[in-house]
């Protein structure tokens, strides 16, 4: 049997063959019995441990040196976690390499392989931090749209498009400017050579009536009829909407009666302050958005022909794209080569339509047609007017 080296406050003693000796001459005695597969451990005198040093693994025990060592080593300075750690012992003592093995973590991925374990400290706790925010009392105004565009205008970090320019169109009836709320007076409708009303404004009117097709009728006579009638509300010329009571003179303005908080009702009548019926009713109209196609019925063909006869023109007439400048003239010796026919071909005549660009796609620009006289002949001529480029003139004996 090998010799079996316990410790006990850092001596050893050697439990060698003659104490084994000793005990087979005692047992020598005593009848064998049956050996368990179970170790011998030694008496309980042997295995006193003053020192728990079961967390220690012990690679070497290095020779005792009987030479003289150094003089007393300075403090031990204990190493940090994980890491082998050196321990330079007193004279007369053992040198022991000492490694301190990790407690085992449960690992939930592959991951975690890489990772050094991190520290946990004993005694440290989370601190909650509250944040308050305190608005000191006082007149705290807040600021405008237009002092945050004006703001915002210095410090050049907004791209603002250019202003659109001011609808003066004014309705004939309310005399408002520009197109109305959608819940309100509505858009502006044409009615005559600029002459404009709202659709509201219009299909109120006590005269005018709405086919199937969406023409408004009888708005020119509700116009004349208008111009003398003064609003109850405003006190103001142009009122149409009258109250639907039995002999109530009571007029206003569309826009007057929704001010008043006149009723109106689904079958397109109106009652006034003085003779709606207290609380709500179950044909109240309450939304007068109207989003199906809506015109002023009117006669084109007069409106062209005032147009065309007037010597002096203030207004420019438009169809669609295309803008009409100029009429022109015929004389009586140009009339046979100036005609076709399908058209005339009227001298001077002059209008601009704004088409698709030549040069790029999905962009517009600007092309100013004109018929001009050449030896006894038209000359038609287009000019295209395109930003960043030079005007190009395109001449033909042909409008085709």
């Amino acid at each position: 049997m090998k010799d079996i080296v316990f410790c006990s406050n850092n001596c050893f003693v050697l439990y060698s063959a003659a104490v084994q000796a000793k005990n087979s001459e005692n047992k020598e005695s005593v009848p064998s019995l049956p050996q368990s597969p179970m170790k011998e451990r030694p008496p309980k005198a042997f295995h006193q441990y003053s020192n728990n040093i079961s967390t220690l693994d012990v690679h070497c025990l290095p020779q005792l040196q009987e030479k003289v060592s150094p003089p007393s080593s300075p403090p031990i300075m204990f190493p940090p976690a994980f890491e082998a750690a050196k321990v330079e012992a007193k004279p007369d003592e053992l040198k022991v390499t000492v490694k301190l093995k990790p407690r085992l973590k449960a690992i939930h991925s592959s991951l975690d392989d890489c990772r050094p374990p991190s520290k946990k400290w004993k005694g440290m706790k989370w601190k909650k931090w509250n944040i308050q925010i305190v608005i000191p009392k006082g007149s705290f105004k807040p600021p405008c749209e237009e002092e945050i565009d004006e703001f915002l205008k210095k410090l050049g970090t907004t791209l603002k498009p250019d202003p659109v320019p001011k609808d003066y169109r004014k309705c004939c009836f309310c005399h408002e400017e520009g197109d109305g709320l959608t819940d309100g007076p509505a858009r502006l409708l044409n009615l005559d050579l600029d002459l404009w009303v709202h659709l509201n404004c219009a299909l109120w009117s006590t005269e005018v009536y709405e086919t199937q097709a969406g023409a408004l009728i009888n708005v020119e006579l509700a116009l004349r009829r208008g111009l003398q009638m003064k609003c109850m509300f405003c006190h103001k010329m142009g009122a149409t909407s009258g109250c639907h009571r039995l002999r109530c003179t009571n007029i206003y303005h569309f826009t007057c009666a929704i001010k008043a908080q006149c009723m109106f009702f689904k079958d397109k009548t109106m009652l006034c302050p003085m003779h709606k019926p207290k609380g709500t009713h179950e044909q109240e109209l309450s939304y007068f958005a109207v989003f199906r196609r809506v015109y002023v019925q009117r006669d084109e063909v007069r409106q062209i022909a005032s147009i065309v006869q007037r010597g002096e023109r203030d207004h420019t007439f438009r169809v669609g794209s295309l803008i009409f400048h100029a009429v022109g003239q015929l004389l009586p010796q140009q009339m046979q080569a100036f005609h076709s026919s399908k058209a005339l071909f009227p001298v001077g005549y002059e209008a601009s339509r704004l088409y698709w660009s030549m040069r790029y796609a999905n962009r517009r620009c600007r092309y100013l047609c004109s018929i001009e006289e050449k030896d006894g002949l038209p000359l038609f001529v287009i000019k295209v007017v395109e930003q960043g480029h030079e005007d190009l003139v395109l001449t033909d004996t042909t409008p085709k």
